[in-house]
């Protein structure tokens, strides 16, 4: 059982990749967790439409055969300690869980409806790069407060 953190693009602010990279390299201590980051297309020539759904298909085959959660502005919110229980609940589960995060135009509308699992990162939209960040310190939260550390106070 592992975490998958399927995201588009890297993060090209360098502070910003920096951070997302600590976040992610703490939570990997608490969880057995990997990142695949998928090609972004340039959407200058295309409508966003059209973005969406070839990001779609790299989204999918770098989660296939995972538990797929999108994340999605209009998924089920949680507070940090009820997600460390679903976190805790899914390892128990023994399946991988996928996390995936869209691009600048967002996931195809077809992805989240076949998601087993939509997650909303915040009420609001966030830029993809920014909800890879906040996901990675939830991930890592998550885990302290399963192991009863004080990070989460």
């Amino acid at each position: 059982m592992r975490w998958l953190v399927a995201v588009v693009g890297r993060p090209r602010d360098a502070a910003l990749a920096a951070a997302i990279h600590d976040y992610e390299a703490r939570a990997a201590r608490y969880w057995p967790l990997e990142v695949r980051e998928v090609k972004g297309e340039r959407s200058a020539a295309m409508p966003p439409a059209e973005v969406r759904t070839r990001e779609g298909e790299r989204l999918s085959g770098a989660v296939k055969g995972s538990c797929v959660v999108a994340c999605d502005e209009g998924g089920r919110q949680f507070t940090s300690a009820a997600f460390a229980t679903w976190l805790q609940r899914a390892r128990e589960a023994g399946r991988d869980v996928a996390f995936v995060i869209g691009g600048a135009h967002g996931l195809e509308p077809s992805f989240v409806s076949g998601a087993q699992h939509r997650m909303a990162l915040a009420p609001w939209t966030l830029p993809h790069e920014l909800a890879r960040l906040v996901l990675a310190e939830q991930l890592y939260r998550a885990g302290t407060i399963v192991r009863g550390e004080p990070y989460h106070k």
